[in-house]
């Protein structure tokens, strides 16, 4: 039960809110993210970091790009595989993904229990201003990263902010004036949770892990080019050897649809 959302947090019957389960906050959810997709085009306007996620129909596994960025689903569910990792994302795990990643992935999704959520872009603007406003808190303790491609449980605080984001997406104005405050306080929730460490490396440039991230961007974009691994490793400032075992955490992209 969110029992941050019943203190007014959350605008979803708030009268009901402490009776309601999880499971039928994220059905509400949902419902609205099938609202809204109907306006995205001029949603994309006023929020571009911000993409609704809906689908009624089922895919088999199949070959996928993501860029960047940190999905919630309020219901259905994704089963992603990379090289021998098999991982799952639904209403009670959120994805966080830090480079540019291919990988394999079903989804699972009818008309009574469509794909429904959010993605968020990740602004490295907005997330180098929040690690500045944190500073050198002793509470703020990241794990290490150890992937580009993260999951972590779905707090109530992320499951609210979401949900008042698209309260807010439905006005206009108050998604110009509020909606990057809220993608901010997501931004802050994953930052200080269980992937936080991934958020950090992302930013700091000097990580061997930011450093892969740069390099898989370049092969991304320069894929028809004939790149050594001796000078990918240069660029990334390792060794042979380390710029191989940093890369198999984080997979070289290779031609694939989105």
């Amino acid at each position: 039960m969110l029992q941050n959302c019943a203190q007014s947090n959350c605008r979803i019957i708030p009268k009901k809110l402490r009776d309601m389960k999880r499971e039928e906050i994220c059905r509400l959810l949902a419902d609205k993210v099938n609202k809204l997709k109907n306006k995205e085009n001029s949603l994309s306007e006023l929020l571009p970091d911000v993409r609704l996620l809906y689908g009624e129909t089922p895919f088999a596994r199949t070959p996928v790009m993501y860029e960047p960025g940190i999905i919630i689903l309020f219901s259905g569910h994704k089963i992603g595989y990379i090289n021998e990792r098999v991982f799952r994302y639904d209403a009670n795990e959120y994805l966080l993904l830090t480079v540019p990643l291919p990988f394999e992935c079903e989804t699972y999704a009818t008309s009574e229990v469509p794909l429904a959520g959010l993605r968020l872009n990740v602004d490295i603007l907005q997330l180098q201003e929040l690690l500045m406003d944190i500073g050198e808190d002793e509470h703020f303790q990241p794990s290490m990263a150890a992937s580009g491609i993260n999951s972590a449980t779905l707090s109530e605080e992320i499951l609210c902010a979401a949900e008042r984001l698209l309260d807010v997406m439905e006005r206009p104005l108050d998604a110009r004036i509020l909606g990057k405050q809220i993608i901010r306080e997501i931004l802050y929730y994953v930052l200080t949770g269980p992937c936080g460490g991934a958020l950090l490396a992302l930013v700091s440039r000097q990580t061997h892990f930011s450093l892969i991230s740069r390099v898989l961007k370049r092969i991304e974009n320069k894929y028809t080019e004939n790149l050594s691994v001796e000078q990918l490793a240069a660029e990334a400032n390792m060794s042979v050897s380390a710029f191989h075992h940093n890369l198999s955490l984080s997979p070289a992209p290779r031609r694939c649809s989105i």
